[in-house]
C-alpha cells in the first residue's frame, strides 16, 4: 500500500511575526517552542520512569532476570510502538476538525482511533504470544527465552489498555487539553513502585512471582491508568460530550479510513525504528546472557533521555504546521533548526553525566552486589560512554521525523529510516560486532552510525522541503482584496 502524501493546498505568504524589539529572533521562538515542550517532556519522563522502575527491581534480582524481562519488554514495546504510531494521527485530524467547528467529527475519530487501538491490541496480543517460544531459533539463550516467555505470557493482554490510553491521549492533545495526563502518569509511578514491591517478593498473603510479578503489575497499571484518564475525560465539561456523543458510539468510515491513511506511515516510521533497537537486541542476545543484561540497561537509560527529544519533537512539529498553514515559512525553518539545536543541547548536558559518574549511573539499574554482574556494569559501563555520542544523533533523528511531519512529509520519514537503520546500522553492527569481533562495543558503535546518517538524512530533507515550500509561496500570486 502506498504511504504518498496528498496534494497540499497551495497556501497564501504571510509575513513572519514580528519579535519584540531588540530580542533575538531565536530568543523569542525558542521561549514559544520551549512553552509547549517543556509540559510534554514532563509527561514522557514520567511515563518512561514506569519501565525505568520495572529495570530497576528486576536488576535486584540478578542478570538472568533482567536479561529475559529486557528482551520480552523490547518485543513489546516494539509492538506498542507500532499501534502507538497508528493512532498519533489523531491528534491532528482532531485539531483540525476542532478548528472547523465539526463536532460530529471529532467524536468520530475519537471511534476510528479506538476501533484502530483494539485492532492492534488484539493482533499483537496474539502475536506476542506465539513469538514467546520461538526466540530460542533466534539464537537466543534458552534458559532466558524460558523466562521471558512467561513474562509475555502475561504481558501481552497489556497491549489493549496500553493502546487505548494512547489514543486518548492524542485526542486529549488535539483539543489542546492534555492536563490530566501528566498527574496520572505521576500517580502511575507510585502504583507500579508498590505493586512490583508485593507480587516479586510477596505480601498481604500474595506469593512472590519473581520477575513474572513485574508483568502483572505492568498490565495492572496499564489498565488503571486508562481507567483513570476516562474519569477524568468524563468529569471534564469540554471533553465529556466529545466521549459521550452518539458518533464517538457508531461506525464512520470516512473517519476510520483518515485515521489509517495519516497514521499508516507514522506507524510505519515508528515501527521501523523500534525494529531496528530490537533486532540489534536480539543480535546481542546471541553474545550471552550478560551482554543481553548490559544492552537492556543501556536501552533504557538511553530511553530515559529519548523522551527529552520527544517531547521537543512534537512541540516543533505543532508550531511548524502553524506557521506551515499560514505560509510563514521563515518561521518552520527557525523552528525547525532550534528544535534540533535543543534537543542537541540537552543530550550533551545530560552526557557530562555519563562522562562524570557512569558507575553510578549503571550501578541504578543493575545491582553490583551479585558477583556474576560485576562483568556486566562494567561492559554496560563502556556502552554509556558510546552512548554519549549515540544519543545525540538518536535525538536529532527524532527531531527530525517531527519537523517532517509539520510541514505534511510522513512518508519521506519512513523512506530514510529504512536506508539509516537496515542499510547502515544493522549492517554495520553486525561487521564490527560479529565479523570482527568486537562484541556489543562493535554493536553498539554500528547502531551509532546508522542513527547518524538518518539524522543527516532527516534534517537535509527538512530543509530541501522546507526551501522548495517557501520558494512555491514566493511564486504565488497574491489574490486581489475583494472589493466594498
Amino acid at each position: 500500500m502506498s504511504t504518498t502524501n496528498p496534494p497540499r493546498p497551495a497556501h497564501t505568504p504571510t509575513p513572519t511575526a514580528p519579535t519584540q524589539t531588540g530580542t533575538p529572533w531565536w530568543v523569542t521562538n525558542s521561549r514559544t517552542l520551549l512553552r509547549l515542550a517543556l509540559p510534554l517532556i514532563l509527561t514522557n519522563l514520567a511515563h518512561v520512569a514506569l519501565t525505568t522502575v520495572d529495570i530497576v527491581m528486576l536488576g535486584r534480582l540478578g542478570a538472568l532476570d533482567i536479561a529475559a524481562a529486557g528482551l520480552a519488554l523490547a518485543l513489546f514495546n516494539q509492538l506498542r510502538t507500532t499501534g502507538t504510531g497508528l493512532v498519533t494521527g489523531v491528534g491532528n485530524l482532531v485539531a483540525e476538525a476542532q478548528a472547523q467547528g465539526d463536532r460530529q467529527r471529532v467524536g468520530a475519530l475519537l471511534f476510528a482511533g479506538f476501533f484502530w487501538a483494539t485492532v492492534c491490541g488484539v493482533v499483537f496480543c496474539a502475536a506476542l504470544w506465539l513469538i514467546g517460544p520461538l526466540l530460542v531459533l533466534l539464537g537466543q539463550d534458552p534458559a532466558v527465552v524460558d523466562k521471558a516467555g512467561k513474562f509475555l505470557m502475561v504481558l501481552a493482554p497489556g497491549m489493549l489498555p496500553c493502546l487505548w490510553f494512547q489514543n486518548l491521549r492524542h485526542f486529549t492533545t488535539g483539543l489542546k487539553r492534555p492536563g490530566p495526563l501528566l498527574a496520572i502518569t505521576l500517580g502511575s509511578i507510585g502504583v507500579t513502585i508498590a505493586l512490583n514491591h508485593i507480587l516479586i517478593h510477596g505480601a498481604f498473603g500474595l506469593p512472590a512471582f519473581g520477575s513474572t510479578g513485574v508483568a502483572i503489575a505492568t498490565v495492572t497499571v496499564f489498565t488503571l491508568s486508562f481507567l483513570a484518564f476516562l474519569a477524568v475525560i468524563l468529569r471534564d465539561s469540554a471533553l465529556r460530550p466529545h466521549l459521550t456523543s452518539p458518533d464517538a458510539r457508531r461506525w464512520n468510515g470516512d473517519a476510520v479510513r483518515s485515521v489509517w491513511r495519516l497514521g499508516l506511515p507514522i506507524s510505519g516510521t515508528y515501527a521501523s525504528e523500534a525494529a531496528f533497537f530490537s533486532v540489534l537486541t536480539l543480535l546481542i542476545g546471541t553474545l550471552g546472557v550478560g551482554a543481553l543484561a548490559a544492552q537492556t540497561v543501556l536501552n533504557q537509560i538511553v530511553y530515559i533521555v529519548f523522551m527529552i527529544s520527544a517531547g521537543l519533537s512534537h512541540a516543533a512539529s505543532v508550531h511548524i504546521s502553524e506557521a506551515d498553514g499560514r505560509g510563514d515559512y521563515a518561521t518552520v525553518r527557525r523552528m525547525g533548526l532550534l528544535g534540533t539545536a535543543w534537543g542537541v543541547i540537552a543530550t550533551l548536558v545530560v552526557a557530562v553525566v555519563y562522562l562524570v559518574i557512569p558507575h553510578q549511573v549503571v550501578s541504578l539499574f543493575i545491582s553490583a552486589e551479585h558477583a556474576d554482574d560485576t562483568d556486566i556494569v562494567a561492559l554496560a559501563v563502556t556502552g554509556l560512554l558510546i552512548a554519549t555520542l549515540m544519543q545525540v544523533f538518536d535525538a536529532m533523528q527524532n527531531i527530525g521525523n517531527g519537523i517532517l511531519r509539520g510541514i505534511g512529509d510522513t512518508a519521506g520519514p519512513f523512506r530514510i529510516s529504512l536506508v539509516g537503520y537496515w542499510l547502515i546500522g544493522l549492517p554495520a553492527g553486525h561487521l564490527l560486532g560479529v565479523t570482527a569481533g568486537l562484541g556489543v562495543e562493535g554493536v553498539w558503535i554500528g547502531q551509532t552510525a546508522g542513527l547518524a546518517v538518518t539524522a543527516a538524512l532527516l534534517l537535509a530533507a527538512f530543509l530541501r522541503r522546507a526551501g522548495r515550500l517557501d520558494r512555491a509561496a514566493s511564486r504565488a500570486p497574491v489574490p486581489e482584496p475583494e472589493s466594498p
